[in-house]
C-alpha cells in the first residue's frame, strides 16, 4: 500500500493513533470526525494491510534506570548478503539494541542502543560485536543530551 492509497480519514486516524494509541474507539472517532463503527472498520483494514505495523508504550528510560544511550557505527570486513543478514539477525536478538539500520557511504550499521550504564555497554558491545568475527570496526557515540524523540511517520 502506499500513502497515495489513504483518504483523508485514514490520514487523521493514522496521526491520533500516533499521538495516543490508547484511545478508545469512540474517543478516536470523535477526534477524526466520523463514526465509531466506520473507525474500527478503518482501523482494522489499516492493522490488516501492515500499515500499522504495532501498537507500543513508550517508556522513559531515565526513569527506569537505561540512562545511557549510545549511538553505534559497525563496519564489518565481509559485506556479502549472507553476512548483512546474519549480523541483523544478530541484533534482533539483542534487547538493548533498540534500533539497527543498514546504512550506505560510511559503516554498514548504525545502532541505537539503550543501557543502564558503561559496563553495561561494554558487555554488550563484547558480546554482541566484537566476539563476532566479521566485526572489522566499532565507533561509539553517547548521547549527553536528547532534545527531541518522536516515533511519528510524516503523512503527507
Amino acid at each position: 500500500m502506499t500513502l497515495s492509497a489513504l483518504d483523508d480519514l485514514d490520514r487523521r486516524i493514522l496521526d491520533q493513533l500516533q499521538r495516543d494509541a490508547s484511545l478508545t474507539n469512540h474517543a478516536l472517532a470523535e477526534l477524526v470526525h466520523a463514526s465509531a463503527p466506520t473507525c474500527l472498520r478503518r482501523v482494522k483494514r489499516l492493522n490488516a494491510l501492515g500499515v500499522i505495523a504495532k501498537q507500543v508504550v513508550i517508556l522513559d528510560p531515565q526513569k527506569l534506570g537505561s540512562a545511557l544511550t549510545a549511538i553505534v557505527e559497525v563496519t564489518l570486513d565481509v559485506q556479502s548478503a549472507e553476512q548483512l543478514l546474519l549480523f541483523e539477525a544478530s541484533m534482533q536478538t539483542e534487547r538493548a539494541v533498540q534500533q539497527c539500520y543498514r546504512v550506505s557511504t560510511g559503516p554498514d550499521f548504525v545502532l541505537i542502543i539503550q543501557v543502564t550504564d558503561m559496563p553495561a555497554y561494554h558487555a554488550l558491545v563484547h558480546r554482541s560485536l566484537t566476539a563476532q568475527g566479521n566485526v572489522r570496526n566499532v565507533r561509539t557515540f553517547f548521547s549527553v543530551h536528547r532534545s527531541k524523540f518522536e516515533t511519528f511517520t510524516t503523512l503527507t
